[in-house]
């Protein structure tokens, strides 16, 4: 898609700005990036505004004059096609991920000899 035009650190700014993670996954909770435009990162911000993936707002007097950048659609299209594939996850990385999104006010013990659990394993 971007023909190797964007480097690993700018794919960064572009997860970060999104709330993601190096993987490009999460909930995308915001959109925005805050920096001055001659810093390092300012400058990542630029390149990325000139090749169509961010938005430069300027300016902003509440961020103290940095300015604030946001990524454009081309940008978040970027960041699902150039972002690497989460690892695979083993069998006991798959149960404590579950136990972690279940909040459920029980200890991984508890949880891990519960009913949820057995259900769990005989789908995997």
């Amino acid at each position: 898609m971007l023909n190797n035009t964007m480097s690993p650190a700018q794919l960064h700014i572009l997860q970060h700005s999104l709330g993601l993670d190096k993987h490009g996954q999460g909930t995308s909770y915001r959109n925005r990036f805050v920096t001055d435009p001659t810093c390092p990162d300012g400058i990542l911000c630029t390149r990325l505004v000139a090749l169509g993936l961010m938005r430069d707002y300027g300016p902003q007097s509440l961020a103290g004059g940095m300015h604030c950048y946001a990524v454009s659609p081309a940008g978040i299209d970027a960041v699902n096609f150039e972002s690497p594939p989460p690892p695979k996850l083993t069998r006991s990385q798959r149960r404590y991920h579950a136990w972690l999104k279940a909040d459920c006010g029980l200890t991984f013990f508890e949880w891990l000899t519960s009913e949820s659990v057995k259900q769990l394993d005989t789908h995997s």
